[in-house]
């Protein structure tokens, strides 16, 4: 399903043509290789003082079936109902403190967050799908993988090739084919001053 931006201007396409899809093929695995490309994407993401504080836990359904279905117990069951397909589930994870003095990192969040949509478009240039999710029980993950506390868990991510919306049903589907929005420029981006509107 081809679901392109609708912009004032022409922006770079894996921008405007990237979303979070839900339709997954099944059938289809990731290669290692493939998965190499997107971690090397996610590592290549700017962050303060180059202190990279995102850590992903990777579970390839296709390498270790038992490890992936536990982290898809971590899913509420809004997102398992369409994540079930997807052969990649990721945990995305902010180290709180710099690890040249072990201070508090305030950027670390904002830097995990370049890190992650690093790795969404690069799945997106290699005709994979990446969608980002908040609803996942965060206690049940860090207890079953051991995450230690000093990490803050961000999101996790299915990744997979696309498949058919017709795959789909139900309260899915009308999320799936529902038209994207997003706010006008002029309520998000401001010139010189809060609340004048760049454009």
């Amino acid at each position: 399903m081809h679901k392109p931006a609708i912009t004032q201007v022409p922006i770079d396409v894996t921008i405007a043509a990237r979303w979070s899809g839900r339709a997954y093929d099944a059938t289809k695995s990731v290669s290692q290789d493939q998965v190499i490309a997107l971690l090397e994407a996610a590592r290549w993401a700017p962050s303060c003082f180059g202190d990279q504080p995102w850590r992903f836990v990777v579970w390839n359904k296709n390498t270790d079936a038992a490890s992936w279905q536990q982290a898809f117990y971590c899913l509420v069951p809004g997102n398992q109902a369409w994540a079930k397909d997807a052969p990649l589930l990721l945990l995305v994870c902010a180290d709180t403190l710099f690890r040249h003095n072990q201070k508090p990192n305030r950027f670390a969040q904002y830097d995990t967050g370049a890190a992650a949509e690093n790795l969404c478009l690069q799945a997106f240039s290699m005709g994979l799908m990446a969608h980002q999710m908040g609803g996942f029980d965060s206690d049940k993950v860090r207890s079953t993988f051991n995450i230690p506390e000093q990490y803050t868990l961000m999101a996790m991510i299915s990744v997979g090739y696309p498949a058919d919306i017709a795959t789909l049903e139900g309260d899915v589907l009308a999320r799936e084919t529902v038209e994207r929005v997003r706010k006008p420029l002029s309520e998000l981006f401001f010139a010189n001053r809060w609340n004048q509107p760049v454009v």
